[in-house]
């Protein structure tokens, strides 16, 4: 457990520092170390260090109670019987008596909530990377009481009820002798102290919402359906309690010519029949601009061919994938009569179709291949 730093030391005070002396050191370091000021790695936890230190010393009976016990505080009953469980026991008076000497709960930290925001980005963003700038709304300390609930220049009062401890206690007798029943004060709930002037622009609660404008790193090579965690940028946490995230959870927009299958992109090119029988060069799109693809004669319909390094950057890994071509020969449909004639010239000169005899010196990737690599298909 870490060791916590003497709070005169924390607010700069002797220890003999009067009321109005803690004050005005509390009020130059809560302003100086505050969040919304101090944009400094330590700032947030020096800020609840600050807050820490002012919540026992601005209180008579806590500061008498550290001046004399320090942080660890008085010694409490039960302390002594070490190894001694009263944990069955308890829970059989509690039923029939309401508690057998508990302790209440007293107000802790809370860690603020999570916020979720989801962001649209387009098909080369995702595949190269990008900055973004979302606005998200979320919950933070009061600008006008910094957090303290109270109206500026006032501060919370020992609560009457409980008189600053947090607890109500309630003594009960039975067969068994006097039982204590110590439950969280129901007017402080366990804070020990009571806001007498709220804050006019946070009602006492010490919160507001703000609208933030948060920058988001994309990184090349993010897939769809992907979530970034920013430690830190969700909703404010309650009495000193750390702050939640925000998870920016990624869709990534179809693109009109390309489908990414992991880090390869497909793309479909089509071909006319004489292209794909007499060969041709022919200019293919990529995500990098165009570039020429030598397409061999005797090309079939479902043939493939690899462009090394035009598909995705490979996510926290070094190199890209590939771009796989896919060759799709379109059978013409309309016909004058010319060509009609001439293709029918073609036809008696050819012959029976047949199956064409697989050529693995060409560079190309089979129909079946391409789906047994591409899309897990075979």
């Amino acid at each position: 457990m870490a060791v916590k730093r003497d709070y005169y030391e924390v607010l700069g005070i002797p220890r003999n520092a009067s009321s109005e002396e803690l004050k005005r050191a509390y009020r130059r370091l809560a302003f100086q170390y505050h969040p919304d000021r101090n944009k400094d790695r330590d700032a947030e936890e020096r800020f609840k260090e600050i807050n820490e230190a002012y919540e026992v010393l601005s209180n008579p009976e806590k500061r008498a109670n550290y001046d004399r016990y320090g942080s660890a505080g008085a010694p409490e009953f039960g302390r002594g019987f070490e190894g001694f469980d009263f944990g069955g026991l308890g829970d059989i008076f509690e039923t029939f008596f309401g508690g057998f000497g508990t302790r209440a709960r007293r107000a802790t930290s809370q860690q603020g909530a999570d916020i979720r925001y989801n962001l649209t980005i387009s098909f080369e963003e995702a595949v190269f990377g990008c900055e973004k700038e979302i606005e998200i709304v979320r919950t933070e300390f009061c600008s006008l009481c910094h957090g303290s609930g109270c109206e500026p220049g006032s501060q919370p009062i020992r609560c009457p009820t409980c008189n600053g401890t947090g607890e109500v206690r309630r003594s009960q007798r039975s067969i068994f002798g006097q039982f204590v029943n110590v439950t969280p004060c129901p007017q402080c709930h366990g804070e020990g102290r009571v806001i007498k002037d709220p804050c006019r622009q946070c009602h006492g609660s010490g919160r507001e919402q703000r609208r933030r404008r948060i920058a988001v790193s994309i990184p090349a090579g993010i897939d769809d359906a992907t979530s970034i965690r920013l430690s830190g940028e969700g909703d404010y946490g309650y009495r000193g309690g750390a702050s939640g995230d925000l998870y920016v959870n990624l869709s990534v927009q179809p693109h009109k010519l390309f489908q990414r299958e992991g880090d390869d992109i497909a793309y479909t090119l089509p071909l006319n029949i004489i292209q794909a029988a007499l060969g041709a060069e022919v200019q293919v799109p990529t995500l990098d601009g165009d570039l020429t693809l030598k397409i061999p004669s005797g090309t079939q319909s479902g043939e493939a061919f690899r462009i090394k390094g035009k598909g995705v950057p490979r996510f926290r890994g070094r190199g890209r994938g590939d771009q796989i071509v896919q060759v799709y020969v379109v059978t013409p449909q309309s016909l004058d009569e010319r060509q009609k004639r001439l293709l029918q010239e073609l036809a008696e000169t050819l012959g029976p179709a047949t199956m064409p005899k697989p050529d693995h010196d060409r560079g190309k990737i089979s129909f079946e291949k391409f789906f047994k690599d591409i899309f897990g298909k075979g």
